[in-house]
Parts: C-alpha cells; structure tokens; sequence
C-alpha cells in the first residue's frame, strides 16, 4: 500500500525522524476518524524557521516562524462551535484524495520540546497530529471547537502510547 503521508524534506535534520513518525500519525489520526487511509493522502513538508517563517508571513500575515502549519484542500468546518467537522469524501473512485498540506519546522519544534521537557519524538507526533486534525477541520479559535480538538488529539496520542500534552 502507498505511504498516506507524501513527505517532502528541505532540512536533513528531520530525515531520520520525520518520516516513520508522519506515518504513524497520520494512520492514527485517519482509525480515529474512521477515515479509509487508502482512500486519502496528505503531503508534509519538514523545514526550518527560516522557510516556515516565509510561509506563515505568505499565508497568516505573520512574518515569524511558527512550529506547524496546514493547508485544508476541503473546508470541513463546522458552522456550530464544539460539533465535529464533516469528514471528508474521496471524489474519485479508486483515486486518493488530497487531505491538505502540512510544513513543520525542525528549530521550532526542538525549542517548544526541551522548553516542555518533552521528547522531540512525542512533541512532533502531536504536532503532526494536530496538522492532520487541522486538514479535517478542526480548529481552536473558538473555545468549544479548542476543547473537541484538544479532546481528540489527547485521544490520538494516548492510542499511541504519549502522554496528554497539555498535561503540565
């Protein structure tokens, strides 16, 4: 079966780290759903704070890097606050659907995990995760869709054997 996460590395420092933990997180967070991952593809782009900088200025209006950006191909959103996001339909029989796109940052990510006191393994799958969450339209700008995301991701990586992160 293809990989469901097309991984594209910029910086080689996430070479031997990103592209088992995508995976894992990404099968993880599509059983979660309930989503077919043969049915759905996502693509990921590990970077630094230089180029996630560039992008978060390009996209967000804010020129300063950030740990984890997506990119929805669908806007599965809910209108209601706290309601889980639709899930997302393959268009074409017997093609993959794009999920979105993902660009995490490698200088970012080892900061916000040795400031935590957490593994860089355990703070990027949760990182991930909260990427792939963002692609099926969850969100946390509003408090209700915060916690029903925040709930899923602590359900997600507990199925994977990490620890709540928002736990101090």
């Amino acid at each position: 079966m293809e990989p469901l996460v097309d991984i594209i590395i910029e910086d080689e420092r996430w070479q031997d780290l990103l592209p088992a933990l995508a995976e894992t997180a990404a099968q993880a967070v599509l059983a979660d759903q309930g989503l077919d991952p043969a049915a759905f593809e996502v693509s990921l782009l590990g970077c630094d704070d230089a180029r996630i900088a560039v992008l978060n200025a390009e996209f967000r209006g804010k020129p300063a890097p950030t740990n984890v950006l997506s990119w929805p191909s669908q806007d599965l959103a809910p209108e209601a606050e706290g309601t889980r996001p639709d899930l997302p339909e393959p268009f074409l029989p017997d093609e993959r659907e794009s999920l979105g796109d993902i660009a995490i940052a490698w200088e970012t990510c080892a900061r916000e995990a040795e400031e935590q006191g957490k593994s860089l393994h355990d703070h990027v799958l949760h990182l991930i995760v909260h990427g792939i969450l963002h692609l099926l339209g969850y969100d946390h700008i509003r408090e209700g869709d915060a916690a029903l995301m925040e709930g899923t991701e602590v359900r997600v990586l507990d199925r994977m054997g990490i620890s709540d992160p928002y736990e101090s």
